[in-house]
């Protein structure tokens, strides 16, 4: 018999990304709906598209 899953999962992620102008390391929403700045040097790091973002950037991890 499958298992059903009461409590869905959440299909949005957090994602650590580098800023390929500066090096710096940060970590952004998945499914944002603004384009997303470094901190330190304002390149753009991610664009929405209306669902996931479009990374304009190195992606290092990505946690659940």
């Amino acid at each position: 018999m499958a298992k059903i899953e009461l409590i869905p999962k959440p299909s949005s992620k957090f994602i650590k990304v580098k800023c390929s102008k500066c090096g710096n390391e940060q970590i952004i929403f998945g499914k944002a709906s603004v384009k997303i700045k470094c901190n330190i040097c304002d390149e753009i790091l991610a664009e929405p598209t209306g669902g996931c973002v479009k990374l304009l950037c190195e992606k290092l991890q990505e946690f659940d």
